[in-house]
């Protein structure tokens, strides 16, 4: 991270507990990747390790808190550091819930796989969503280890590249279901399966606010786009 503190050791207990933050990054990563191949391939192996996965997410989840919780007892930070611990924390839940959303992907495909659905469902559409939504976690972990409020913004602004997406897919979901009645069932699991992926984005969008707030001082949550760059300009 930026800026050297008065205490070395502070230095070395955030440095650690980022680290740890992007290791948990890493493996919601992986988790998200292997929950659409299980999709594109019609995996229930790999849908399988992505669910596994989550009991290890959940603890890093709970470890990185505790860290967290004995830093700012130990060393009572002010201004940026505090903001930066708690958006360090708020980080570590987005990612936490990325995770559930993979988890999610993954027992869709399984139910999927166990209706006897055909592989003509349209599946492999979500492959450009699915790609914009991991694109843009990993731009945000990123733009958090460099504090960097530029990314942040750009951020902010793509996720209505998924938004688009998502919309696209429900009216040819919606079309595909009308056409044939008998796949009512599995669509509306890629239906929802659609839906995780959007929250994906949505997550990453929260940490890159988390890295405006940091930087700048100031929650942008819910504020207008002419007001979030004013901010970071």
């Amino acid at each position: 991270m930026p800026e050297k503190h008065l205490s070395t050791q502070f230095d070395s207990e955030l440095s650690a507990v980022s680290t740890r933050v992007m290791e948990l990054g890493g493996l919601v990563e992986s988790q998200i990747r292997n929950a659409i191949y299980a999709l594109s391939q019609f995996s229930a192996e790999v849908a399988n390790q992505v669910t596994e996965a989550e009991t290890r997410v959940n603890a890093m989840e709970v470890e990185i808190d505790r860290e967290l919780s004995s830093i700012i007892g130990r060393r009572q930070p002010t201004a940026r550091d505090l903001r930066l611990l708690i958006a360090i924390s708020k980080t570590t839940a987005n990612l936490e819930r990325v995770g559930d959303e993979a988890a999610k992907i993954a027992r869709m495909v399984r139910s999927i796989i166990n209706s006897g659905a055909p592989r003509s469902l349209p599946s492999l559409e979500l492959r450009v969503a699915s790609d914009l939504a991991s694109g843009l976690l990993r731009k945000a972990l990123d733009a958090f280890a460099r504090l960097d409020t530029a990314t942040a913004l750009t951020i902010l602004k793509e996720d209505d590249l998924i938004d688009k997406e998502f919309d696209g897919f429900v009216r040819k979901l919606v079309t595909y279901m009308m056409e044939d009645p008998r796949m009512i069932s599995p669509s509306l699991d890629l239906l929802f399966l659609a839906k995780a992926i959007e929250r994906i984005g949505d997550h990453a969008k929260n940490i890159a606010e988390f890295i405006i707030y940091v930087v700048k001082g100031e929650d942008i949550r819910h504020a207008p786009m002419e007001q979030i760059e004013s901010v970071v300009k």
